[in-house]
C-alpha cells in the first residue's frame, strides 16, 4: 500500500511545490484576535472548493489542531467572490456527521438487509480486483457498468475506461441537463456547460421557464440575477407555481404544465410576423429562417391561449417586451430539463427563440466559452470497445452523450440482459434509488447483479443493497480533479485540497483508484503518484504559480465572452455542419425527427388527481444533505403545496398530514399540506430529496416524503434518452 498522505504532505511537496508554510491569510480580525489566531489558538486558513452541491463555490476552511472550525466564502474565487450559501456553511457537519461510513464493509446478509462485516482496505480492494478480473475474463469488461456523478468521479472514470468498459452513465445527462445540451448543440453547434453562461447581470430582460432561481441556490447565479434586477432588468417567469423568482417578476405566466413549447412557438410567431426579430443577426449568422417562418405562421397567440391557458394579449405583450430588449435578453436554458419526454424539442424551441432575439454571444444574453490550455498526461489509449454500448447511446437514442451515458438505459439493460448481460455495478457519488426514477425497476436490476459496489460518504439507501461498501473521505479531506470552468466570463481553474486528514478509515477517491489500478495492472493510465504531481502537470501550460493557486484556491484568465471579442484560436463561432445557427435542423430530419419543434400534448391528470411537480429548496441539495444537523434545523421535512380551492374541496387544513398516492398505487410517507394561492389547481408541488428509507441516517430517516418514490412512470425522450418525470399524478389520502 502507498504511504498515507496527510494534508501537510500535500502542501509541502519539496519536489514540486516548494516550502509552503502558509496558505493565505484569514479574513480581517479584531485587535483582540490578530491574523491567524483565535484567542490563544493558532488557526490555519486553507482554500478549497465546496461539494455540498455541484456548484463548487470557493471556500476558506479555518483549521486548528487538525479540526475544521468553520467555513467561509473565498473572496479570491472569481465566480462566487466570497459568497457562501447555507449548504456551504454547513460543510463541517458533513465532515463530522456521526453517521458517516467509517470503514470498508462486505455484505454478509441478504441483499437489502444491510448486514455487513468490517474488512480492511487490502481485503476490500483485493476482493474487488478479483471480481473485476473474473467478469472481464468470463463476460467481457462491458459487463461492468459504472454510475458516477460529479467532478470527483474523474479518477474512477479513468479507471473504468482503462479497465475496458464504456458503459458509464450519470444522472446529470438523462435525468437533468441532457435535453438542453442536445437541443442547443443542434442549434448553435455547442452545448451550454456548467455553470450556465447566462449574462444575467447585463440583461435588460430575463426570461425563466420553470427555472427556480432563489430556490435552487447556485450562489454566483443568484448574485448575478439580483444584480440584473437591481440594474433595471425586467423579468418574465413561466411557472405553474408562484416561485421565489415569480415573486420578483413583471410578468408571471402560470402556464398549464406541459405546454411550454406552444408558448415558445407563439412567441416566435409574434417576433416573425411583426418583424421584430433581429434581422441583421439572423441574416448574417443563421440558416433555415424561411422554413421557420412558414412553420410558425399558424401558431398564433390565440392558438396558444387555448393550449397554455395564458391570455393571448399577455403572450403578445411579453413577446414585444423581448423584442424591445433584444439582444440583451437572458433566456435561461434551465438546468433540470427532463420533464415530459419531448424535452430536446422544447430546448430547441428555446434555442431558436434565443437566436431570433440575437442573444447568443451577445452582452446581456448567452455568452460564449473561452478555452484555456491545460496539461495532459501521456497514457495509452483506452481499450476499444468490442460491443455496442448497453445503454442505447448512439443507437436507440441517436443523440445521447456517449461520455455521460443514459442511466435508465443501463438499468433497462441490466433487467433485460440485452444487448448483453450486465453483471456488476460500481456506483460513485450518486444515489441510484433517488436519482433514477422508477425505483422498483432499479431494484429489479440490482437483484439481477452478481456484484454491486457503492463508494459513498454516508449510508444512503443504496448501501443496503451493496456487496461491497467503500467509505470515501469527504470533500474537506481529499484532493479532487481541479475544476476547469470554461463557461464563465473569465475562465478559471479552482482546486480542491484537503483541509484535514481523513477521519476513521475513509480514503480519498484518488487513492482508491491508484490502489485499484495497481491491482488490475492499469498503472500506465495513472502516470502520477501524488495529487501534487497530478496538479502540477495540469496547470503547467497555464503559467500558474502553484503556491499562488494553493493559497488563493482559484486563478482566472482573460475571457472573450462576446462575438465581437472572438479570436481565430477560439475556433468556429457556430460549429454546426453548416457553420451557421441551424434554425431548421438537417440532422434531426436525417434521423427521422421533426427538424423544427412542434407542440406535443401531454396526458392530463385523471379525475381526483394532481400533476406531481417537484423542485429544490435553498438549504438542501438533491437527497444528500437531509442528514446534516445544521440544515435539518433549518428544514427538517418537505410539504405538499396545494391550491386553496382544491384544498377547500378536499376539506384539508393547513399543516394536516396526508399520504400521496400515485396513479399506480405507490404511496408516500406522511407529508404535511401547505395551502396556497401560489399554485395552479391541477398541480401539487413538493421539494425533492426527503423521505429517506435508510435507518442509518438518523436525522433524515422518514422525514418528509420522497417524490422519487412516486415517479413510477416516465416518458423517454427518443432523441437523447432522458426520462421525462413530470408525467406522474397523485391524489391526496387523508390519514
Amino acid at each position: 500500500m502507498s504511504p498515507k498522505l496527510t494534508r501537510r504532505d500535500f502542501i509541502r511537496s519539496s519536489s514540486l511545490l516548494g516550502a509552503v508554510t502558509t496558505l493565505g491569510t484569514a479574513p480581517a480580525q479584531s485587535a483582540e484576535h490578530p491574523p491567524g489566531w483565535r484567542g490563544t489558538t493558532r488557526v490555519e486558513t486553507i482554500a478549497t472548493n465546496c461539494e455540498m452541491c455541484f456548484w463548487r463555490c470557493g471556500v476558506l476552511a479555518e483549521v486548528a489542531h487538525g479540526k475544521v472550525l468553520k467555513l467561509e466564502g473565498n473572496p479570491s474565487h472569481p465566480l462566487t467572490k466570497g459568497r457562501l450559501c447555507a449548504k456551504g456553511n454547513a460543510g463541517p457537519k458533513l465532515l463530522y456527521d456521526p453517521d458517516r461510513l467509517k470503514y470498508p464493509m462486505l455484505r454478509v446478509g441478504e441483499r437489502g438487509e444491510g448486514k455487513f462485516k468490517q474488512v480492511s482496505w487490502d481485503q476490500a480492494l483485493d476482493f474487488l480486483a478479483g471480481r473485476l478480473t473474473e467478469f472481464k475474463q468470463k463476460y467481457g469488461p462491458e459487463s461492468v457498468a459504472f454510475f458516477p456523478h460529479g467532478v470527483a468521479s474523474a479518477f474512477f472514470h479513468t479507471l473504468m475506461r482503462a479497465y475496458g468498459t464504456h458503459n458509464i452513465a450519470e444522472p446529470a445527462f438523462a435525468q437533468c441537463r441532457g435535453p438542453r445540451e442536445v437541443g442547443y448543440a443542434l442549434t448553435f453547434g455547442q452545448g451550454l456547460g456548467s455553470p450556465e453562461p447566462v449574462d444575467l447581470e447585463e440583461s435588460k430582460l430575463i426570461v425563466l421557464i420553470g427555472t427556480h432561481i432563489g430556490e435552487n441556490i447556485f450562489t454566483s447565479q443568484v448574485t448575478a440575477f439580483a444584480d440584473g434586477l437591481s440594474r433595471g432588468a425586467k423579468l418574465i417567469v413561466v411557472d405553474p407555481r408562484f416561485s421565489t423568482a415569480a415573486a420578483k417578476a413583471d410578468w408571471w405566466l402560470p402556464i398549464r404544465p406541459g405546454t411550454d413549447t406552444a408558448l415558445l412557438l407563439a412567441w416566435m410567431h409574434v417576433l416573425i410576423t411583426e418583424e421584430s426579430y433581429d434581422k441583421e443577426y439572423i441574416s448574417r449568422y443563421a440558416q433555415g429562417f424561411p422554413e421557420l417562418a412558414a412553420h410558425v405562421k399558424e401558431f398564433t397567440p390565440e392558438w396558444a391561449e387555448t393550449i397554455t391557458e395564458l391570455p393571448a394579449a399577455k403572450i403578445r405583450a411579453t413577446a414585444r417586451a423581448m423584442a424591445a430588449a433584444k439582444p440583451a435578453v437572458a433566456l435561461h436554458p434551465g438546468r433540470h430539463t427532463t420533464w415530459y419526454g419531448d424535452d430536446t424539442q422544447r430546448a430547441r424551441a428555446m434555442a431558436i427563440l434565443t437566436a431570433l432575439l440575437g442573444s447568443w454571444g451577445q452582452k446581456g444574453g448567452i455568452f460564449l466559452p473561452t478555452a484555456i490550455k491545460t496539461g495532459e498526461f501521456r497514457t495509452p489509449a483506452f481499450p476499444a470497445p468490442k460491443r455496442e454500448r448497453a445503454d442505447g447511446a448512439g443507437t436507440r437514442f441517436p443523440l445521447a452523450s456517449e461520455e455521460q451515458g443514459v442511466t435508465n438505459g443501463l438499468v433497462d439493460a441490466t433487467v433485460s440482459g440485452k444487448p448483453y448481460p450486465i453483471k456488476a455495478w460500481i456506483v460513485y457519488g450518486q444515489n441510484v434509488l433517488e436519482s433514477i426514477p422508477q425505483r422498483p425497476h432499479t431494484l429489479e436490476a440490482i437483484r439481477k447483479l452478481d456484484l454491486m459496489v457503492v463508494v459513498d460518504v454516508l449510508p444512503m439507501e443504496q448501501t443496503y443493497y451493496a456487496d461491497l461498501v467503500l467509505p470515501e473521505a469527504t470533500y474537506l479531506e481529499r484532493y479532487d480533479m481541479p475544476q476547469i470552468a470554461l463557461s464563465a466570463k473569465q475562465p478559471y481553474i479552482a482546486i480542491r485540497q484537503p483541509s484535514v486528514e481523513p477521519l476513521y478509515e475513509s480514503k480519498p477517491g484518488w487513492w482508491i483508484t491508484l490502489q485499484m489500478a495497481h491491482r488490475l495492472g492499469l498503472e500506465a493510465y495513472f502516470p502520477w503518484k501524488t495529487p501534487e504531481e497530478h496538479l502540477a502537470t495540469l496547470v503547467q501550460p497555464l503559467g500558474v504559480n502553484i503556491d499562488t493557486l494553493l493559497t488563493r484556491g482559484a486563478v482566472a484568465f482573460p475571457g472573450r465572452p462576446y462575438i465581437a471579442e472572438r479570436l481565430p484560436e477560439d475556433g468556429p463561432l457556430f460549429p454546426t455542419q453548416s457553420g451557421k445557427i441551424e434554425l431548421y435542423s438537417p440532422l434531426l430530419k436525417q434521423l427521422g425527427f421533426d427538424p423544427l419543434p412542434r407542440y406535443a400534448p401531454v396526458g392530463e391528470p385523471p379525475v381526483g388527481y394532481f400533476r406531481l411537480l417537484y423542485g429544490r429548496a435553498p438549504v438542501h441539495s438533491f437527497a444528500r444533505s437531509q442528514n446534516n444537523a445544521w440544515l435539518d434545523a433549518l428544514m427538517d421535512e418537505n410539504v405538499a403545496w396545494i391550491n386553496e380551492d382544491a384544498a377547500r374541496d378536499l376539506r384539508l387544513a393547513e399543516g394536516q398530514q396526508v399520504v400521496l398516492e400515485n396513479q399506480d398505487g405507490a404511496k408516500s410517507l406522511p407529508i404535511r399540506v401547505s395551502i396556497t394561492k401560489g399554485i395552479r389547481r391541477d398541480c401539487l408541488y413538493m421539494v425533492h430529496g426527503f423521505g429517506h428509507e435508510s435507518r442509518r441516517l438518523k436525522l433524515a430517516y422518514h422525514r418528509g416524503a420522497s417524490d422519487a418514490g412516486l415517479m413510477t412512470r416516465v416518458k423517454v425522450d427518443p432523441i437523447m434518452g432522458g426520462t421525462g418525470m413530470r408525467v406522474n399524478f397523485v391524489k391526496v389520502v387523508k390519514l
